[in-house]
């Protein structure tokens, strides 16, 4: 299985230990902070913000998914082996929830256990998702389905097209291109890559509700 996995992406074994320690500290200093931010921002009119940040709906653009999706992804791709793509992920995400939540309890005054628990299943599912994302970026036909999973969902929280075609979110659609750059590869490749991301988010948005 190692072998296999190898052909389509090799991890790069290189790199000091401390190097590796100060990354994933600071991916989870940067999730906790991220984790603040969207709940002070969650708590503030619309109107108390500048004009731009109105525009673009950002009150509400932490608490959709896609801002995760593409994180988390560029987090897993980007780094050196599948086991450093999943710890780091995971400390990203964890602490993203750890902020999100401390700030909401002790400042906000309140605790919604329930909510919490699903973005802590999400962040340890990430420990799986992320070490699978990670081959993204490698060759072959598994490393095109990875990406087409990837970018399908990032396109299904950008376009609505089970009923016709919508944009839902233009800062969603602003994530899916990044997605699209972030998941770049040989031409015909990458043309296969959205043909079948459109299929994954039509599949998505036919059996799972619209999270937005």
């Amino acid at each position: 299985m190692r072998s296999y996995l190898d052909k389509i992406r090799e991890p790069d074994k290189t790199g000091s230990l401390k190097n590796k320690i100060l990354i994933s500290a600071g991916l989870a200093i940067l999730g906790f902070f991220l984790g603040i931010l969207q709940k002070w921002l969650d708590g503030k009119a619309i109107n108390e913000l500048p004009f731009i940040l109105q525009r673009i709906d950002i009150v509400n653009f932490f608490g959709r998914l896609g801002i995760w999706i593409l994180l988390a992804t560029v987090i897993s791709v980007y780094s050196r082996t599948p086991l450093r793509a999943s710890v780091n992920t995971f400390l990203f995400l964890i602490s993203m929830v750890a902020g999100y939540y401390l700030y909401s309890h002790f400042v906000s005054g309140f605790l919604p256990v329930r909510y919490m628990m699903v973005w802590v299943a999400i962040s340890f599912a990430s420990l799986f998702l992320a070490y699978i994302c990670w081959y993204a970026k490698g060759e072959g036909i598994p490393a095109v389905v990875i990406s087409a999973v990837i970018l399908g969902v990032l396109f299904s929280q950008a376009f609505l097209i089970t009923q016709g075609f919508f944009v839902t979110h233009f800062t969603e659609v602003v994530l899916w291109i990044i997605g699209l750059a972030v998941l770049f590869r040989k031409p015909k490749e990458f043309a296969a890559v959205l043909a079948l991301s459109v299929a994954v988010a039509f599949v998505y948005q036919t059996f799972i509700p619209y999270w937005g």
